[in-house]
C-alpha cells in the first residue's frame, strides 16, 4: 500500500482499453477497503434496496433470513421504510450449523411457524440466504420445494451471496427475476407496458408517463405500484417491457421466455440530447410519434441558467446516486462545468462515455471507493467545490452536497431539471440564501 490514494486520468483509463481495466478499479482483485463512503456496497441491507427488501417485492410476501447474526443484524434497518421489519423473520445458524447443514432440516417447520404467526397468510415465503449456504453448496431450489410442501404456498429462494457479486449473475440481478417468477401467461393488452429495473417507482412528474400515454399506451405498471396480487398478475399481460436499469435484463429474459413479452431498452441518462434521441428510437421501436419538445426546452433552460451563475463551480461526483457516474460526469463536462474526480468503479460499457470524456477532460481523476490506499484520501488542495453523490460528499465535507440517492428514482428530462434544482439548493444553503429553485 503507497502513501497516496489510487487514481488515474480519464485519458489514461481510456487509452488502457476496455479488456485491460487496471487491477486498482477491479473489486476482484484486492482487499476491500470499507470505507463509510461505500458502506452501502458492502451491505445492501444497509442502505437502499438490497436483496432483502428486494425479494420482499411481491404484494404480500414475508421473508425468512437464514444467517449467522453478523449477516442478519442490519435488517432491523429496514423497519421503518414501509414495515419492511414487520415481514421478516430469522432463522439464525449457529457455529454447527455452520459447519455441518444441519439448520437445512429446520427450514420447513420454521417456515410453517413463521406463516401460522401471521395475522392473514401471506401470499408468498422468501428464503433469504447468505453465503454459508453458497460455500456449503446448498440445493436451495430442493429446500424451497420441500418447505412449499409443508405451507401450501410459494417459497422462492433469495441469495445474499456476496461471493457472486463479480459473476456474470450477482445478487441483485438474481432477485430481479425471482420476484417476477410467479407471473403466468396472460391474455396480452396491447396499450399496456410494464417498467422493468427498479424496486421504487419513477419520481411522478416523470415525462415517460405522459409521453407513453400520448403514444397510445394506457396501462403502464411497475412491480413497487402493485398493491396486492392481482395487480401483480396484470404484469403478465404487458405487450413490452420497458428496461430502465441494465440490472433487469435477466429478468426481461425471463418474461420474453416464460412469458412471450419482448423488451426495449432505455437508458438513464443526463444529457439532453441523448435523452431526446433515445425516445425518438423508441418512437420508431413502437411505430408511433413521440413529441417531447417542451421538456427538452424546459430542461434545457434549467442546465442553462444554472451553468451560467455557477460556471466556476468545480464538481466531483461519485457512484452512490441516482446515476452513471461517468455518464453524468460526461454530461456535466457538455454542459460547460468542471469535473475534478470520480469515484466510481469502471465496467467496459462505461468506456462509451469515457471515450468522449478522455477527449473533453483528459484530466478528470478517477478513484475507487474500495481500494485501500482510499484511507490516505485527502480533500485539501483539490479545490472542489460541489460533490454530487453520497460518497462524493463524503470524501469532500466542506464542499456543497447533493446526495440525489432517493428511493423513487428520477428519469429523463425531469431528472436533469431535479438534478440541477438541487445542485442550485445546495450551493445557496452553503452561502446561506434561501433556494431559487422549488
Amino acid at each position: 500500500m503507497t502513501n497516496n490514494p489510487y487514481s488515474i486520468s480519464v485519458r489514461d483509463l481510456y487509452a488502457a482499453g476496455r479488456d485491460h481495466i487496471p487491477e486498482e478499479l477491479q473489486t476482484d482483485t484486492h482487499l476491500i477497503f470499507n470505507s463509510p463512503a461505500a458502506l452501502d456496497f458492502n451491505s445492501p441491507g444497509a442502505q437502499g434496496f438490497g436483496v432483502k427488501r428486494a425479494g420482499l417485492s411481491i404484494p404480500g410476501s414475508i421473508m425468512l433470513l437464514i444467517s449467522p447474526g453478523c449477516c442478519g443484524r442490519n435488517t432491523s434497518a429496514l423497519r421503518a421504510p414501509g414495515k419492511f421489519g414487520e415481514r421478516f423473520a430469522y432463522l439464525l445458524l449457529d457455529e454447527n450449523d455452520i459447519v455441518t447443514g444441519r439448520h437445512l432440516a429446520k427450514i420447513p417447520a420454521a417456515i410453517q411457524l413463521f406463516v401460522e404467526s401471521r395475522p392473514k397468510p401471506p401470499t408468498a415465503v422468501m428464503l433469504c440466504i447468505t453465503c454459508v449456504d453458497a460455500l456449503l453448496g446448498t440445493d436451495m431450489e430442493r429446500v424451497c420445494r420441500k418447505a412449499q410442501e409443508a405451507v401450501h404456498l410459494p417459497v422462492l429462494p433469495c441469495y445474499m451471496y456476496a461471493l457472486t457479486r463479480e459473476s456474470h449473475r450477482p445478487p441483485m440481478v438474481a432477485v430481479r427475476e425471482t420476484v417476477y417468477s410467479l407471473l403466468r401467461p396472460g391474455k396480452k393488452q396491447a396499450n399496456a407496458a410494464n417498467l422493468l429495473g427498479f424496486f421504487a417507482p419513477l419520481q411522478e412528474d416523470s415525462e415517460i408517463y405522459p409521453l407513453l400515454h400520448h403514444a397510445g399506451l394506457r396501462n403502464i405498471r411497475e412491480l413497487s405500484r402493485c398493491r396486492n396480487m392481482e395487480e401483480y398478475h396484470e404484469l403478465s399481460r404487458a405487450n413490452f417491457n420497458l428496461v430502465l436499469n441494465p440490472e433487469a435484463r435477466g429478468a426481461a429474459r425471463w418474461f420474453e421466455q416464460n412469458l412471450g413479452i419482448p423488451s426495449v431498452e432505455l437508458t438513464r441518462l443526463y444529457q439532453l440530447d441523448k435523452i431526446h434521441t433515445q425516445y425518438q428510437l423508441l418512437a420508431m421501436t413502437l411505430k408511433t410519434r413521440i413529441v417531447d419538445v417542451s421538456w427538452f426546452t424546459d430542461a434545457q433552460a434549467v442546465a442553462n441558467q444554472f451553468c451560467r451563475a455557477h460556471s466556476k463551480e468545480v464538481l466531483a461526483i461519485g457512484s452512490r446516486i441516482n446515476a452513471n457516474a461517468f455518464e453524468l460526469a460526461l454530461a456535466m463536462v457538455r454542459y460547460g462545468l468542471s469535473v475534478s474526480e470520480i469515484y466510481a468503479t469502471p465496467t467496459p460499457y462505461d468506456y462509451f462515455y469515457l471515450k468522449r470524456l478522455a477527449k473533453l477532460s483528459p484530466g478528470t481523476l478517477v478513484y475507487s471507493n474500495l481500494s485501500p490506499t482510499m484511507l490516505h484520501y485527502t480533500p485539501e488542495g483539490k479545490g472542489i467545490t460541489l460533490a454530487l453523490g453520497a460518497d462524493a460528499c463524503y470524501y469532500h465535507p466542506d464542499a456543497a452536497h447533493v446526495l440525489f440517492n432517493e428511493e423513487q428514482q428520477p428519469f429523463g428530462y425531469s431528472g436533469v431539471k431535479k438534478l440541477f434544482f438541487a445542485m442550485q439548493r445546495a450551493l445557496e444553503q452553503r452561502v446561506g440564501k434561501l433556494p431559487v429553485y422549488c
